[in-house]
This record gives C-alpha cells, sequence and structure tokens, in this order.
C-alpha cells in the first residue's frame, strides 16, 4: 500500500488510523473515570457486598495496586505484543472484568475481578501516548496531547456526579456495565485499524521474571502502604511497618537489577535524559494537585458543606468546563512560547488557584469556589502540555515506549504520594486546630462559665468546623507551596521547539 505524503514531507494519516487513535481514547477515559466513578459509590458497594467501612476500601485499593504495577511493564509489553494486540488485550481484560465486577457475589470475587480490571485498565494509559509520539507527525503531537490529556484529567471530574447518578437513579451494578458496550467497540475498531508497529516475540525468550517480582513487590507493598497509612496510624500498625521495609528492600534491589540485567523489563537509563528526568519530576507535582485535590474538594464539600454528590458535581464541573476551554488557548501558545516559560506560567496558575482555595470561610458559596477553580481548570492545560513534551520530545522514538511507562507512574505516584501526606496532615491539623479553638471555650474561662450545656455542645460544633476549615485551607496552601517550588526544575529543562523534526530528531 502506498504511504500518501503531504506537502511538508509528513506522512498523512488515514482515517483508519484516526478511528483507531480516537478509539483508544475512549479506552483510556474508561480506565480513568472507573477509579471516580466507584469512589463515589462505595457505601452502596458496601452495603450490596455486606461489607465493612474498611473492608469496601480494597475495592478501591486492589484496583490502583495493580494499576500502578502494570504501568511501568506497559513499555516491554507493548514491544512483545505490540500496540495494537496490547492495547486490544488490556481494553478487552479491562471490559470482561467490568461485566465481572457487576456480578460479584461477595467481597472477594469484587476484590479480584478489580484487582483483574485495573492490571488490564492500566497499561492503557502510558501505550496511548505512546501512540502521540509514533503515529503522527510534530506538528500535531501537541494538539492530540491536549485530546489525551483532556481526557486524563476530566474523567475524575465527571466521576463523581456519574457515579452518584447511576447510583442513585439505577443501582451500582450498573457503575461497571457502563464499560462493556464501548469497551467491545474499542476492542474492535483498534484491532481494525491501528497498526503502527509489530509484534517482537523474541523478547519472550529473555524475559525479566526477577525484575517483574521486584516490581511487583516494590510498588505494590508502596501503593498499599501510601493508601492505608494513614487510617492504620503509619507505623503503628505492624502491617504498614512490614510492607515498609518489604517496599524498601525490594525498590532498592529492583533499581540494582534492573541496572545491571543486559535485557531489563523497564529501562532505567531514560532518566539519563535530563529533560525526561526533570518532566517526571514535574508530572509527579502535577499529580500531587490533580489527584490530592479531586479527592479534598468533594470531602470538603460534603463535610463541611453538607453537599450531596449531584451538588457537588456542579462545583467541580468549573474546572472542566474551563480546562476545556483553556485547550484552545494552549494549542496555539505552544507554537509561540517557549514551553519552559509556558509551563511556568501554567504552574504559576495552578499554585494561584489553589492559594485562593486556602482563602475560604464555612460561608463560603458557589462563587467563591468557582474563581480558584477556573483559575486552577485553565491552568491545567498550560502544565500538561509542555511538560509531555519537554519530557518526551527528546528521546528517540524506540524508547518513548518504555519512557511513557515510566513517566505515567511518575504522575500516580505523585497522586498517591500527596493523598497519603494530605490524609495524615487532615488528622493532625485538624486536631492541632481544634485544640487551640477549644481553649477559648474552656469551661474554666469566663467563657465557658456563662453559657448553658446546649450553648456549649453549640460552640464546640462551631469549633470542629472551623478547625475543618482552617485544615483544608492549610492543605491547599501546601500544595501552593510544592507546585512555586517545583519551578526551581525549570531552568536545568532543555528547549524543545514546537517545530522539532520528531521525537528524538535532533
Amino acid at each position: 500500500m502506498t504511504t500518501a505524503i503531504n506537502e511538508r514531507g509528513e506522512r498523512i494519516l488515514t482515517t483508519g488510523e484516526w478511528i483507531g487513535f480516537f478509539s483508544m481514547a475512549i479506552g483510556i477515559f474508561m480506565a480513568v473515570l472507573d477509579i471516580q466513578i466507584v469512589a463515589s459509590s462505595l457505601q452502596e458497594i458496601q452495603a450490596g457486598l455486606s461489607a465493612t467501612q474498611d473492608e469496601i476500601a480494597w475495592v478501591q485499593t486492589s484496583y490502583l495496586i495493580a494499576e500502578v504495577i502494570i504501568i511501568p511493564l506497559s513499555g516491554w509489553l507493548g514491544r512483545v505484543f505490540s500496540t495494537r494486540y496490547l492495547f486490544v488485550l488490556s481494553a478487552g481484560g479491562f471490559t470482561l472484568a467490568s461485566f465481572a465486577c457487576a456480578f460479584a457475589w461477595n467481597l472477594p470475587s469484587m476484590i479480584v475481578f478489580r484487582c483483574i480490571q485495573g492490571f488490564f485498565g492500566g497499561a492503557m494509559i502510558p501505550m496511548t501516548f505512546t501512540v502521540i509520539f509514533i503515529l503522527f507527525p510534530p506538528r500535531l503531537q501537541s494538539a492530540m496531547t491536549i485530546v489525551v490529556g483532556l481526557i486524563v484529567t476530566m474523567a475524575p471530574t465527571i466521576g463523581p456526579v456519574l457515579g452518584g447518578y447511576l447510583t442513585d437513579a439505577f443501582s451500582w451494578q450498573l457503575l461497571f456495565l457502563i464499560n462493556v458496550i464501548p469497551g467491545l467497540v474499542v476492542c474492535f475498531l483498534v484491532l481494525q485499524f491501528l497498526d503502527i508497529d509489530k509484534p517482537n516475540w523474541a523478547l519472550l525468550q529473555k524475559i525479566d521474571f526477577i525484575g517483574i517480582a521486584l516490581i511487583a513487590i516494590f510498588l505494590g507493598s508502596l501503593q498499599y502502604v501510601l493508601e492505608e497509612g494513614a487510617k492504620d496510624q503509619w507505623f503503628e500498625d505492624d502491617l504498614i511497618l512490614m510492607l515498609t521495609v518489604t517496599a524498601t528492600i525490594s525498590g532498592i534491589a529492583m533499581f540494582w537489577w534492573e541496572l545491571i540485567n543486559p535485557h531489563p523489563i523497564i529501562d532505567l537509563y531514560a532518566f539519563k535524559n535530563r529533560n525526561f528526568a526533570i518532566g517526571c519530576a514535574f508530572t509527579f507535582v502535577l499529580g500531587i494537585g490533580l489527584y490530592t485535590i479531586i479527592y479534598l474538594t468533594p470531602v470538603y464539600l460534603s463535610s463541611v458543606k453538607g453537599l450531596n454528590s449531584l451538588q457537588i458535581g456542579y462545583y467541580l464541573m468549573v474546572v472542566g468546563l474551563f480546562q476545556l476551554l483553556s485547550a484552545f488557548i494552549a494549542g496555539p501558545l505552544e507554537k509561540k512560547i517557549d514551553l519552559r516559560l509556558m509551563l511556568c506560567l501554567g504552574m504559576c496558575l495552578f499554585a494561584l488557584g489553589c492559594w485562593l482555595n486556602g482563602e475560604l470561610t464555612a460561608e463560603s458559596g458557589y462563587w467563591e469556589f468557582f474563581v480558584p477553580q477556573a483559575i486552577r481548570g485553565g491552568a491545567l492545560m498550560l502544565c500538561f502540555l509542555p511538560i509531555n513534551t519537554l519530557a518526551l520530545g527528546l528521546l528517540p522514538v524506540e524508547e518513548v515506549k518504555n519512557a511513557s511507562g515510566l513517566y505515567n507512574l511518575m504522575r500516580n505516584l505523585g497522586g498517591a504520594m500527596g493523598l497519603a501526606v494530605a490524609n495524615t496532615l487532615m488528622l493532625t491539623l485538624n486536631k492541632t486546630h481544634y485544640g487551640a479553638l477549644r481553649e477559648s471555650v474552656s469551661a474554666t474561662n469566663e467563657i465557658g462559665q456563662n453559657v448553658t450545656q446546649i450553648e456549649l455542645a453549640r460552640l464546640t460544633g462551631l469549633a470542629l468546623r472551623e478547625a475543618e476549615v482552617m485544615t483544608f485551607n492549610n492543605l491547599f496552601q501546601i500544595i501552593s507551596f510544592i507546585f512555586l517550588s517545583s519551578l526551581l526544575l525549570a531552568p536545568f529543562l532543555r528547549k524543545v521547539a514546537a517545530d522539532r523534526s520528531g521525537a528524538g530528531g535532533h
């Protein structure tokens, strides 16, 4: 078949390739959406499976542990099976696991099916980023990165609202069944239309079993510690302590083994590329901001404001709306200014949005939330687009598959660590602020001696609420500080031109 070339000397994509790519985009939307859509309805799933509150947390934890393990392995698996076959296998496995989750008969079966779902779902995201840098010419890579970026960051915003609606209007089983038809369509279209590389079955003859085992133990233990540490009082819990030691030892062994092994399952030498290493640090910070704020805002609105999931959705939709609008600015802007400057602008705006969120009161309503969220939503594309291009744009094409897995892993780890620290600080700061406020309502001072027990209980309730508000404000301010601090890395980035000749084409 003759390959069509345009006047720029670029290969013209076929209609089938466009269909295949956008089918992959639908696949990753399903995978990212699934995390948040289930999180919003855990209480209903808990009741349906007759599980305790601690037990039902495993419905999310099992998914996230499996996802974080498979992401760095996706590069090697993509080289073995090819991008097309691996994506079809992943989307198909995710779809079948979703169907099984809807018919889970007890908690253990649900955990097993969720683990399978996370394992297959996690492989889809890095593969889609890989396709952008392999399939598209440089001038289209930014636009396609925006498309995928919108999907990855908007799905968590839509998830809680959609999950709450489906559960209230129908049942929690529908949260999983809605994946089935789109999943089958995605499998068919990707298999039919996307053929950008060939399987390399020879790699199966030198499988790095030790590397796979060490990665699974390290990332699985680390993810569990980060997910459950705050709830279990960290090192006061024997299991958390044991898994922390396990993660530390296996992590050191994994890095050592993968660096000396001539056929590693993940190529850590990608970090020798300065832009890639710094880009991973920035995406780690972005993961902290994205996942932590998506968690903190609904908790604040539910706990302090007493809003239901649908009302919370109206608040969160502001971020998605302005993120969508900013995509029309970020694309043209990327071609006009230095990507490093664009990244700094985005990080500063995100920090500003967080800081403004940190000046709320218990009486703050929709419009007090609107401005900070609008700023953050507008900043996301200004962060997401240059980070991707700066991190992956100078790598040779053959290294992009492996690097994309590591790059996406860093965002997930940033989110996991951000949530773990936020949950710990939430407990600590809340106690500190409440203790300070409680001193003003003590029975030993003049105020306490002149109020009734009913009034005292009311004042105590107000003190608890204000302590919670102060705690959330502090957390938003800390995230703002983290984003501003990350700008210290920007001067060390090498410039990547918008009209670069291709990934690694310099």
